[in-house]
């Protein structure tokens, strides 16, 4: 049984797969109009699967709210006959046929064994903490929590404890030559047995790259071990995102929503211009915050109630669904686009003109009167995240956990958000030739 934590419609729920099975029993499948859950071979819509499992009406929440979590549950998800693996990508950006990600970590296991990355710290430390990216951090989660012994699969030092002290080190398996990698993997069998006793029999769980696995299970699969690569032929995104879904980032997420949701971390937008972009030259997440003052007028303009805190979330840099590598950072979004002089190249400028331009009876959105406007009312938070690939989705989840009113994606319907859509219609135009649309910035 397979069992998450999240939050919907701002409400706290524990799901387990056998829950769901139990709340549809009773029900049948409504038509589907296009995405679709299998259960127990029956094809079901998922938005009515999440409705009936948690209780919620379905305009509490999006579709793509359903297939996350459901898929998190270990069901699969599809589109009209296909069945997909994540959120859905236009078909010209597929490359190839992903395939679908495990969702539990695999319980024959007898070790796992996490690959090591060229980040390194510039002085010694136990192996587990010399490397540095947040990938290698992702996967030493998973070993952590899988309840098996894992090693470090150094490409200087062969097979490493985690609690073995090393120095920094300028050695990467797949730039070494075929005698080098063979040699390695030999020693790595030899020290597997060493720590393990005879490896026939055995079953290792694998997480590095293909250079990795592949001299691994030549030197060990003649000796009776069966090497398990749960993620081969993953793209690095992909590789990412199932990690997000072994939970292996939840403590990151939880940081990274604690800081956003946190007020005595937003600054005021002279203080922010004033760093220069220093620390900001990253992707990220940041979120929006508006005072007293500003929330009335905010109020005025929607005409429905906007309290003083957190209005907006967004993010900066996040890899584009194709799989291209957005250049945008923090400072770039917030200093330049939000900041700029042009609602059209951010889609939070374009609301919060759109919504003065009411609350005042202008004719059009004033631009000067705007950027005076947000200095003089709104502070913000930027958290930097070091890895672009999972962007997209941290920031579903923190748009679900936080649920600013002003952000209009990948959030509930709600009356608020109804006439703020009509209001960026009014005072701007779906892309009206002035970078509206699809191409804004959030």
């Amino acid at each position: 049984m397979v069992t998450i934590s999240f939050t919907l419609a701002r409400r706290l729920f524990d799901l387990s797969d056998d829950d769901v099975r139990r709340r549809i029993a009773q029900h049948r499948p409504d038509p589907i109009d296009q995405y679709w859950v299998e259960i127990d071979g029956e094809r079901w819509p998922v938005k009515q699967v999440m409705a009936l499992a948690t209780g919620l009406a379905k305009t509490d929440f999006q579709s793509q709210n359903s297939r996350r979590l459901l898929a998190k549950l270990g069901f699969a998800i599809g589109r009209g006959s296909a069945e997909i693996a994540a959120a859905p990508v236009k078909p010209s950006s597929i490359r190839s046929a992903p395939r679908p990600a495990p969702t539990v970590a695999n319980p024959s296991a007898d070790a796992v064994l996490v690959g090591c990355v060229k980040s390194k710290l510039p002085v010694g430390a136990q192996a587990k903490d010399l490397y540095t990216s947040d990938y290698f951090a992702k996967m030493r989660a998973y070993a952590e929590g899988s309840g098996r012994p894992w090693f470090i699969l150094s490409a200087e030092h062969g097979l490493v404890s985690p609690d073995d002290w090393l120095e920094p080190y300028d050695c990467y398996l797949p730039e070494m030559g075929r005698d080098y990698r063979r040699t390695w993997g030999q020693k790595v069998a030899s020290q597997l047995a060493a720590l393990l006793g005879s490896l026939d029999g055995r079953t290792l769980d694998v997480h590095a790259g293909s250079a990795y696995v592949r001299s691994v299970r030549e030197a060990v699969e003649p000796l009776g071990a069966l090497v398990i690569d749960q993620l081969g032929g993953l793209s690095f995104g992909r590789r990412l995102s199932w990690y997000l879904q072994q939970g292996a980032s939840r403590p990151e997420l939880r940081d990274v929503v604690f800081q956003l949701r946190d007020p005595s971390g937003a600054v005021s937008l002279g203080d922010f211009l004033a760093t220069r972009g220093e620390h900001l030259r990253f992707p990220g997440m940041y979120s929006w915050w508006v005072d007293d003052a500003g929330a009335d007028d905010l109020s005025r303009g929607l005409g429905h109630a906007v309290g003083a805190g957190l209005v907006y979330a967004g993010l900066a840099g996040a890899t584009r669904r194709g799989g291209s590598t957005s250049s945008s950072t923090l400072w770039e979004r917030i200093a330049t686009m939000h900041l700029g002089r042009r609602q059209g190249f951010s889609t939070l400028r374009w609301s919060l003109g759109s919504i003065l331009a009411s609350a005042h009876g202008l004719p059009a959105i004033d631009e000067v009167g705007l950027t005076q406007w947000m200095h003089a009312h709104l502070r913000v938070i930027a958290i930097p995240v070091d890895d672009p690939d999972i962007l997209d989705d941290v920031e579903t989840e923190i748009l679900t956990e936080l649920d600013p009113p002003l952000n209009l994606a990948k959030v509930s319907k709600t009356p608020l958000r109804t006439r703020l859509s009509a209001l960026r219609k009014q005072y701007g135009g779906e892309g009206a030739g002035t970078g509206h649309g699809k191409g804004a910035a959030t």
